[in-house]
């Protein structure tokens, strides 16, 4: 597909071929290196996947060319989500449960794919982001949404950049998740480390005291 890079990703967990796999999505600007390390503090026995986005942004990645906060141009995310699908449906054939975990950027963007083809996944978490509704996502099926997995209804309303109002976040539980693991927990958690660190970066703090921040966070990360 024209201008987009190849598929790049980085793997931990199961091996097996038949295995749960569990698709991690960076944030826009950022790369599979910075949200595989979650694949540490979630539960074993599926496969997890950190995909790179296709299209080169800054020091980072991006799932779509933007048009406003959480706001993809329809062209690109169709585009790249057909991307996304040809190397799915290569590693994850029918019969293989797969489960989409996207934060940010890439919570729209696993948004825009489960509305797409709800019957396609196992499960979701959409994490801190907004849901494609205009992007001109295919949404016939999206009734289906509710067959998924187990599902988690819950929402942040947050004031973005600009004094924009943003909708609430949607939250799907991981299929795959078992006692212990509290999702909607662990998702406001997400949450409000994800939007602090932006404030700060907004108002002078340093890339090493973002760093700082994330670190402690990581390894502070409840077990399951």
């Amino acid at each position: 597909m024209t201008g987009l890079l190849p598929v790049t990703v980085a793997r931990a967990g199961s091996a097996e071929p038949a295995a749960p796999l569990v698709v991690l999505l960076h944030g826009r600007g950022s790369s599979e290196r910075d949200i595989i390390g979650l694949a540490d503090h979630l539960p074993a026995g599926p496969a997890y996947a950190a995909v790179r986005a296709p299209i080169a942004e800054g020091g980072g990645f991006a799932w779509f060319a933007n048009r406003g906060i959480g706001r993809p141009v329809a062209e690109s995310l169709a585009q790249t989500m057909a991307w996304f699908r040809a190397w799915l449906d290569d590693v994850a054939p029918e019969g293989r449960p797969v489960v989409m975990l996207g934060v940010s950027g890439g919570a729209a963007f696993a948004g825009g794919l489960v509305l797409a083809d709800p019957d396609r996944f196992a499960g979701a978490a959409i994490l801190y982001g907004t849901l494609p509704f205009d992007a001109a996502v295919p949404v016939s099926n999206s009734s289906s949404v509710g067959s998924i997995g187990r599902l988690y209804g819950g929402g942040i309303s947050e004031k973005a950049c600009g004094g924009v109002q943003q909708p609430p976040a949607l939250l799907l539980g991981i299929a795959t998740g078992g006692p212990g693991l509290h999702t909607n927990a662990l998702a406001h958690l997400v949450l409000t480390v994800n939007y602090g660190l932006t404030v700060q970066a907004t108002t002078g703090a340093t890339r090493s005291d973002l760093e700082d921040v994330a670190d402690a966070v990581v390894r502070d990360w409840p077990s399951t």
